[in-house]
């Protein structure tokens, strides 16, 4: 059992601000565990949607949560739309004392039936498997190997692991998916994620995927927008400077889970990932999740010119420009593409991002991090006291 304290204070800090807390996130990423310790702490009622008794017990939803003043969870709740509605009717009541705990798969983008019905009254926290900080920074290459979800990650042997990530994926496909009212052939919905573990890391041509499925660039958008929605893939925006130069406008994707990656190249040992050509495409997607984790920017995206010069991750912190780069490199060194990123973009810093030791300089902008020492990058307002630490201003 990975205590999760950072996440749990995270959520009972938002309790305490808004009337309802959305936590959502992928399947048995460990939603529900961190609800049900939260609920340990205070009184509580608890309806899971996949129970049917519980959902018998919402058939009525203003009668069965109408009458209660403690805090309320729902999970799953997107298995039942029109619970929103009733949701905003409740929170609006000036006499109500009870506060919500929803928990969800999908973002409300994907949910059919979701407005702006809990606009302003809801505080939403996004929900992945475990992090480095949570793993443990000496368990980066076990982490990197098997992913967060923590019944992979906790698993006895990889090849545990490696089975749970094959049945998470059917069980995904298979039943995830269709409750959720969307009817694609499990098949067909497969082999599309598996596209886009090989693009992993790689710029979104949706004619290409179109063409490779033998449909329309609408179909193979719309099959993106499925799988992002239910948080397996990442699909990270272009930044647009004003510069001369012609810049890249199409995202990049990534399968944000790098065990879920691996098992669906068929991966499953370190010997196997390192002679594969998506290695060090691995090693981007898993440390680039590892920063967005550990900042807590949804401010995020890529850069990159029709030129070459390209930039891994850029993210905005109290106005300035951070850049991250991410290299499976013995001692990474600088290239044009990095001099040529801080320069265009004006960027405060570049962090580049290994799986090495040592932390240097390669200029009095560029420093090289271990992926054991990004814990030290906290959030966007604490980074010029990491600049500090390390005397780089």
């Amino acid at each position: 059992m990975i205590e999760r304290k950072k996440l749990v204070q995270e959520v009972e800090a938002a309790l305490h601000r808004s009337p309802i807390v959305s936590m959502l996130g992928p399947r048995q990423c460990g939603k529900t565990t961190l609800a049900r310790l939260i609920c340990s702490k205070v009184k509580s009622e608890y309806f899971d949607l996949e129970n049917q008794a519980d959902r018998q017990r919402l058939s009525a939803p203003m009668l069965a949560l109408g009458n209660l003043d403690c805090l309320i969870v729902i999970d799953e709740i997107q298995r039942v739309p029109q619970l929103f509605e009733v949701l905003r009717v409740l929170v609006d009541d000036p006499d109500s004392k009870a506060k919500f705990l929803i928990l969800g798969s999908a973002s409300p983008d994907l949910v059919r039936g979701i407005s702006e019905s809990l606009a302003g009254r809801v505080a939403f926290i996004d929900i992945s498997g475990f992090s480095l900080s949570e793993a443990g920074s000496d368990n980066y290459r076990k982490l990197w190997l098997r992913g967060g979800f923590p019944r992979s990650f906790l698993a006895k042997s990889d090849e545990q692991s490696a089975r749970w990530r094959d049945d998470f994926i059917r069980t995904f496909l298979e039943r995830d998916i269709p409750q959720l009212g969307i009817s694609i052939p499990s098949e067909t919905l497969r082999r599309f994620w598996v596209m886009v573990a090989h693009y992993h890391g790689q710029i979104w041509n949706a004619a290409q995927f179109g063409r490779s499925l033998g449909s329309s660039e609408p179909t193979a958008r719309r099959y993106l927008d499925i799988l992002s929605g239910a948080y397996v893939v990442r699909v990270l925006p272009p930044c647009f400077i004003n510069i001369k130069k012609r810049q890249v406008k199409s995202p990049k994707i990534y399968i944000r889970d790098s065990g879920i990656l691996h098992s669906l190249l068929t991966v499953s040992s370190f010997s196997d990932i390192s002679k594969h050509p998506k290695y060090g495409s691995s090693w981007e997607g898993f440390a680039l999740e590892q920063v967005l984790r550990i900042t807590g920017t949804k401010d995020a995206y890529y850069w990159a010119t029709h030129s070459g010069a390209e930039l891994d991750l850029l993210i905005h912190a109290k106005g300035k420009r951070i850049g991250f780069e991410f290299k499976c490199e013995d001692a990474p060194k600088t290239t044009k593409s990095m001099i040529s990123a801080v320069k265009d973009l004006s960027l405060k810093k570049l962090f580049v991002i290994y799986p090495g030791e040592k932390f240097y300089h390669l200029s009095n902008k560029i420093s090289v991090i271990p992926i054991k020492e990004i814990e030290n990058i906290r959030k966007p307002q604490n980074l010029s006291r990491y600049y500090a630490n390390y005397k780089l201003i």
